[in-house]
């Protein structure tokens, strides 16, 4: 099972000392990814009378896949996007810029894409919020021939390319696309379409539902359920290192491919005391510190 951190967007700030802090120290202490969230803009909650969004205009967040241009050059750490909101994207320019992250990285790069819940930031950046979840497979799909065609022909929705590729493609042909999914249509879309997926919900009754979902949809679409990825998530918190590390061994009994250590929320704070929180975990998660 391959051990990660979740980059702490909200609370790391906008030092960029900080985050060169962040990316060396994690590498050190022996994980081997970092994932980082996406949001573009955050809601005004003055302008937007009753927001009850768990972000807003003030919630800090460097936007990933020009952040990990920047990771690339400081660690060899793979970068993953958990996830990049693709509907409200352009498909074309998301394809470019992942080729060049996994350029960068020399093939170590993850794409995690999802549907989000923010409308406002689908109107600040001039995309339909209602049927993104419709659109999503088509961007899926020209995505994977953008990274392995030299030119490419496509039209579907609101998505035409006419003979047209990028230059360089990535290293990886295509680049892996993993889902996050936390309904019933999102869990079929992921068994039909990823190479993996972020399940939202811990070890237990409502993820193997979920998961017997996913491996249905992959089934139904001709693939082996068994060659799916599957990313959990453990938390930091008052529980310590005890509990982070029976959470992880759950994750690990269910067979979970990957696993990120979420230090966000735990009131934590400076750069320096989330990295002390993620050398704990490392020792008792058995890392090899280098």
């Amino acid at each position: 099972m391959q051990i990660g951190v979740v980059f702490p967007q909200t609370e790391i700030g906008g030092d960029v000392g900080a985050v060169r802090a962040y990316g060396t120290r994690v590498e050190e202490l022996g994980y081997a990814h970092v994932v980082a969230y996406d949001h573009v803009v955050g809601a005004d909650p003055a302008v937007h009378q009753g927001w009850a969004g768990p972000y807003d205009l003030h919630s800090t967040f460097h936007e990933p896949l020009v952040l990990f241009g920047y990771l690339a050059g400081l660690t060899s750490l793979e970068l993953v996007t958990g996830i990049i909101i693709l509907p409200q994207r352009q498909t074309a320019l998301v394809a470019k810029q992942a080729a060049e992250v996994d350029l960068l990285t020399g093939g170590h790069f993850r794409l995690g894409v999802g549907l989000g819940w923010n409308a406002v930031e689908y109107e600040a950046l001039g995309r339909n919020f209602s049927d993104r979840g419709k659109r999503v497979e088509g961007q899926v799909e020209l995505l994977r021939r953008l990274w392995t065609e030299p030119s490419v022909t496509f039209e579907a929705d609101d998505e035409r390319v006419t003979g047209a590729g990028l230059a360089p493609l990535p290293v990886q042909r295509p680049i892996p696309i993993w889902f996050g999914a936390a309904s019933p249509p999102a869990y079929r879309r992921a068994g039909r379409l990823g190479d993996g997926w972020f399940p939202l919900v811990p070890p237990g009754p409502k993820l193997d539902e979920a998961r017997a979902l996913v491996d249905a949809a992959a089934v139904d679409a001709g693939r082996d359920p068994r060659s799916l990825g599957l990313e959990g998530r453990v938390s930091w918190g008052p529980g310590g290192t005890d509990s982070l590390a029976d959470h992880a061994g759950r994750w690990r009994a269910i067979g979970a491919t990957h696993l990120t250590v979420n230090t966000m929320g735990a009131g934590l704070g400076s750069v320096d005391a989330h990295l002390d929180a993620l050398a704990s975990a490392a020792q008792v998660l058995g890392l090899r510190s280098t």
